[in-house]
């Protein structure tokens, strides 16, 4: 036995835990936990010389395990090499990227990630006028924060090919002013299929010390396993760099598990070796590929989520947002991915691409019975048809959602959706009432990884900046910090299709956890983001420690 953990507060996650215990567990040489139980009794179990490691009344739980973030693009936004800054207004934010990009080495992109013009003042959006003056002579590429939209310069559109007389890919949109002249915004599938070019010019040396340095902050954090899930879906294009896992792995500098899920195209050989790779018997504990991801929609903010009836503040007659590619299309796609075996979570926002994903779903379970590994999943789901909870639950589909989007567009819901629709947004409680399983994760670098930002949010509805609204908004759909530490850790697990080895502390599972110093299931709301993690331990070993 390689050690024992002891507390008089343990939180295991398992699904009748409710509130943490005095409680101790064995990890064995392999990184797995052996034995739980009193502590009298797990020592007793265990050879004399097994060191103790008492954490006194530390709050011990699982690891936190985001469900749901694009790694790439977290590690190389959050470092030297991107800014991230959403800025007060256009000029502000181009102003605070004149005097980044002077940092940058001679020939690199000017790229940066964060700007939301709804949040501006004034709240117009940019063009690349601003840009061309700041930068006339070097690319410039600012990524909105929903990761859906490009803002290019003309030195940009350039270099990417881009002219008065380009169509975009099919999903896309260039805007165009009224002469037809190019803005330099870019939407959807166009600005998805130009984003790989943005950073060609950084080595491969500099995206691994991106992903470790990532990392490390994530160990900060608490959390011992991602989902990473593909960031587009254009083959090629989803950002899945299993190469860098696996050399940080080869080396001993992997620090997390890893679950990958590239895009589902026609052809599913890269899922299919992944798995193969992943599942031998010599293979790595800390990556697995459990399934694919794909794309039903866009985001409500710019219109690009799919509803049932038009929006509320419709932007042409009858705009119900649109799919990204046509249901007849992901039907195709998830049944032949189902007949294989395989899971597939979607991305589905609104009403209408959610209520569509269903239907597919149920289709698949009834010819092809559930996945063999993974499970089916469905990620955002920011609005719903009252009826459909009720399927997530009877069609066993996971519902990941990432809390701290609830406040990033402040009366968006209601300005787009109306009061009525509103009502029905992001509801852990409701979900949690009807049995729905569901899984908590950020969305990286869509909002920071910042584990007590999400646990925060969850139980108060309040944004993690700026602690409004006072009372949370839509309060009823608030849930316990019991729910909400399940939710991130076993229902994270759940929707990597890990369950039976991850997310709670219980015989046979893997010893990743985490040591706190506080207890979030007794703390007030307004501590939680006070709480400091102590040590993270992935499979036995201790990643990061609190000086």
């Amino acid at each position: 036995m390689k050690f024992i953990v002891r507390s008089k507060r343990v939180f295991t996650s398992a699904r009748s835990c409710t509130a943490p215990r005095e409680l101790a567990f064995a990890v064995d040489e392999a990184g797995r936990i052996a034995h739980v139980g009193a502590p009298d009794d797990v020592i007793a179990a265990c050879p004399a010389a097994t060191p103790v490691v008492d954490f006194g009344d530390r709050f011990i739980c699982p690891g936190f395990h985001d469900a749901h973030l694009h790694f790439f693009h977290t590690a190389v936004y959050n470092s030297p090499f991107v800014l991230m800054h959403m800025g007060e207004s256009e000029a502000e934010l181009v102003a605070r990227t004149r005097e980044f990009a002077a940092t940058l080495p001679e020939g690199a992109w000017v790229v940066t990630q964060g700007w939301r013009d709804y949040r501006w003042d004034p709240p117009v959006p940019p063009t690349k006028r601003s840009l061309d003056e700041a930068f006339p002579d070097r690319p410039c590429a600012m990524c909105s924060g929903d990761g859906h939209t490009l803002w290019l310069n003309s030195r940009a559109l350039e270099e990417l090919g881009i002219t008065r007389d380009s169509e975009p890919p099919a999903g896309g949109i260039y805007d165009r002013d009224a002469s037809g002249e190019l803005t330099g915004v870019i939407r959807e599938a166009a600005a998805m299929e130009l984003q790989p070019r943005l950073l060609e010019w950084l080595s491969q040396a500099d995206f691994e010390r991106a992903y470790t340095e990532q990392m490390a902050r994530m160990a900060e954090q608490g959390i011992t396993s991602i989902c990473d899930m593909s960031l587009m879906p254009l083959p090629g294009c989803d950002f899945i760099r299993e190469d860098i896992y696996e050399a940080l792995d080869a080396r001993g500098a992997l620090t997390l598990r890893a679950h990958l899920f590239p895009t589902l195209l026609d052809d599913m050989s890269r899922l299919e070796r992944l798995q193969e790779r992943y599942g031998a018997p010599d293979a790595s504990p800390l990556i697995k590929a459990p399934g694919f991801k794909q794309f039903f929609d866009g985001v409500s903010s710019q219109h690009t989520a799919y509803l049932t009836e038009p929006y509320a503040n419709p932007r042409y007659p009858g705009d119900r947002g649109h799919l990204t590619v046509s249901a007849e299309r992901m039907r195709a796609l998830v049944l032949a991915a189902a007949e294989r075996g395989h899971a597939v979570r979607i991305h589905t926002i609104g009403d209408g691409a959610i209520h569509a994903a269903l239907d597919i779903f149920e289709e698949a379970r009834a010819r092809f019975d559930l996945p063999t590994q993974g499970r089916n999943t469905l990620e955002h789901l920011e609005n719903l048809l009252p009826g459909d909870i009720a399927r997530l639950h009877d069609l066993g589909i996971v519902a990941s959602s990432q809390p701290c989007h609830i406040t990033l567009d402040p009366g968006g819901p209601e300005r787009d959706l109306g009061e009525e629709r509103a009502r029905i947004m992001w509801p852990f409680a409701t979900y949690a009432r009807a049995g729905v399983r569901q899984a908590f994760g950020t969305d990286s670098p869509i909002t920071p990884v910042t584990s007590m930002n999400v646990l925060y949010t969850a139980v108060t509805r309040q944004d993690p900046v700026t602690h409004e609204p006072a009372g949370g908004w839509l309060p009823s759909e608030r849930i316990p910090m019991a729910q909400a530490l399940g939710n991130y850790t076993l229902g994270s697990a759940c929707a990597a299709g890990r369950e039976r080895e991850l997310g709670s502390l219980e015989p046979g599972k893997f010893a990743d956890f985490v040591a706190l110093d506080r207890d979030l299931t007794a703390c007030a709301p307004d501590e939680i983001q006070a709480t400091r993690v102590l040590a993270t331990y992935v499979g036995g070993r201790c990643v990061y420690e609190a000086m």
